[in-house]
């Protein structure tokens, strides 16, 4: 596990911890300054905190629950690791559903556990912005980090995403009032377009709002990028989109002449109808401005390490999420490695839930499977899912009681500072010590089955 020294000062029972990262969202804002009781195993300033944040740190409180749980009852840590292993290893079609809730350093851990076991990996990322994960395999991306949007954009497009109250310090960080090398006057130096089917918290900031049909944002996508091509689109467009083509065409006037775009978009387009269609629009959309300036179009994350889940799969299996090992090999299928859609059709005989809570969530049919399969889960609190699982652990949180490492929704890797000790393991160590038995299970049973045969031919 990467360790972060901490940066912090003590003052009697007080520890000031500076430069803190708060893993609420995924901004993974890494200027918290936290004041910490360490008497009380409190924190009780979170200065540069947004609601989100103050709501993570300040209403933080370690729970004093059993290790672990196997049927309900209390049981250590080690024995529920030999319990989740027995299943695991004797599981013929396991998943690990979850990871965007904790570190990389778990999360690669997690991969191998797969690897090993022939079985499937898939994240948040499913459920929430798949669709871009599919899409960025078929159209590519131009991108940037959000420090260099904060440096250089003047024209900035929202486009399905409420990040007033998703991700609120997004507009004061990084895009909207953000201070930077070449917008130094802040909003007065940039344009602000909000594209959405309603009215949300997110379009007072706005310069300019367009409201879309809701099932349009396609068809939207489309036009404008014939527009931008010089094409003609049929006038019909405007009963179909609700946005007359006058609205479009100075739309795509204010693109084409900008100095640096960057269009942000979020589940408004991935959890609406088109989908990965919507993905591949939008991407596609900011790669033809390229022709005429610079632009970037780049998807707003939601979970913590959700971006970091993408990254870690992806680099050890070449996809970001939903892949199979059932072949000896990484196979990539949403709609059948995906773990809502196992569960619904009853494919997994084992489930592994890492800092998530699919039981909370999750279609009714899923979660009736998961109540008749064998599930394990670890999270700091007891959820939903927790209450459906055969072994349940007890694990610290991550970026209060673990360091380590997690991704920005841009694909920037931060380093995790602690504040607060946590008598329980952190997930990585669980998820470990389960990898380590389940391989001598494994093992085991190959020479078992080796001797078996052996015996069979001498007979």
């Amino acid at each position: 596990m990467m360790r972060v020294a901490e940066k912090a000062k003590s003052e009697g029972n007080i520890k000031i911890v500076e430069d803190a990262t708060c893993t609420f969202c995924g901004c993974l804002c890494d200027d918290m300054v936290l004041t910490v009781d360490v008497d009380a195993k409190k924190i009780t300033k979170a200065k540069n905190a947004c609601v989100l944040g103050k709501a993570l740190f300040l209403n933080y409180e370690e729970e004093d629950r059993p290790f672990a749980l196997i049927g309900g009852k209390e049981a250590t840590t080690a024995e529920a690791v030999e319990e989740a292993a027995q299943i695991l290893a004797n599981a013929r079609f396991p998943i690990i559903y979850g990871m965007s809730d904790t570190t990389c350093e778990t999360q690669r851990k997690a991969v191998g556990l797969m690897d090993m076991l022939g079985g499937t990996i898939d994240s948040t990322t499913s459920v929430c912005h798949g669709p871009t994960g599919m899409a960025l395999q078929g159209v590519g991306e131009s991108t940037a980090t959000l420090g260099e949007i904060k440096n250089r954009a003047d024209l900035v497009i929202y486009w399905g995403g409420n990040p007033a109250e998703s991700l609120p310090r997004h507009f004061a960080r990084y895009a909207v009032t953000a201070k930077g090398m070449y917008t130094p006057n802040r909003k007065k130096d940039r344009t602000i377009v909000n594209i959405d089917v309603r009215h949300t918290k997110s379009v007072p900031v706005a310069d300019i709002f367009i409201q879309v049909k809701p099932g349009a944002d396609f068809e939207l996508l489309w036009a404008l990028r014939a527009l931008v091509k010089n094409r003609h689109v049929d006038p019909n467009i405007e009963k179909k989109t609700g946005v007359s083509l006058k609205t479009m065409k100075d739309l795509v006037e204010r693109m084409k002449n900008c100095r640096y775009g960057v269009l942000f978009f979020g589940m408004g387009l991935t959890m609406t109808r088109g989908r990965h269609f919507n993905s591949a629009a939008i991407l596609s959309l900011g790669s033809d401005l390229n022709e005429y300036t610079h632009f970037i179009a780049t998807p707003m994350r939601g979970h913590g390490n959700v971006t970091g889940a993408d990254t870690v799969v992806a680099w050890q299996t070449g996809y970001p999420f939903g892949v199979n090992f059932s072949r000896g090999y990484p196979k990539f299928n949403p709609g059948e490695f995906t773990a809502t859609d196992m569960f619904v059709r009853g494919d997994a005989d084992a489930g592994l839930i890492l800092a998530s809570d699919p039981g909370s969530n999750f279609t009714q049919a899923a979660v009736d499977h998961m109540k008749k399969i064998p599930m394990i889960v670890l999270d700091p609190k007891y959820t939903h899912t927790a209450k459906l699982a055969r072994v349940a652990f007890t694990t610290a949180h991550y970026g209060i009681n673990v360091p380590g490492t997690a991704y920005r929704s841009d694909g920037v890797p931060i380093e995790l500072r602690t504040c607060l000790d946590s008598k329980y393991p952190s997930d990585e160590e669980v998820i470990t010590a389960i990898y380590r038995r389940v391989e001598q299970l494994l093992i085991a049973k190959k020479r078992s089955k080796g001797a078996n045969n052996k015996r069979q031919k001498a007979a």
